[in-house]
């Protein structure tokens, strides 16, 4: 288990967007990388909202914000459609 501070693992990720993000493609970067549950469940909504919330402040302080969890990509498209969410979602499916 990770904790505050801890270095993240190798990590690669896609999305249907075609994007894809990796852990050595974001070095040199400033980054929140939150890692939640489940799309569309009441509480991951409301940390997606917040981060959403200050997506402007984080932006212009130079940082990137991803969200990653086990849900399908098609999910997350479904997720950040009905949240008006800015930030790319991830799906980790080696879970």
């Amino acid at each position: 288990m990770l904790k505050p501070g801890d270095s993240a693992p190798p990590f690669k990720l896609a999305s249907t967007s075609g994007s894809e993000v990796s852990l050595a493609g974001l070095r040199g970067k400033r980054v929140v990388l939150y890692f939640y549950p489940r799309d569309m469940t009441p509480g991951c909504t409301m940390e997606a909202k917040a981060f959403n919330d200050r997506y402007d402040a984080f932006r212009q302080a130079g940082y990137e914000v991803i969200g990653v969890s086990v849900d399908s990509d098609e999910k997350h498209d479904e997720f950040r459609s009905e949240c008006g969410l800015r930030f790319p979602l991830f799906a980790d499916d080696v879970a």
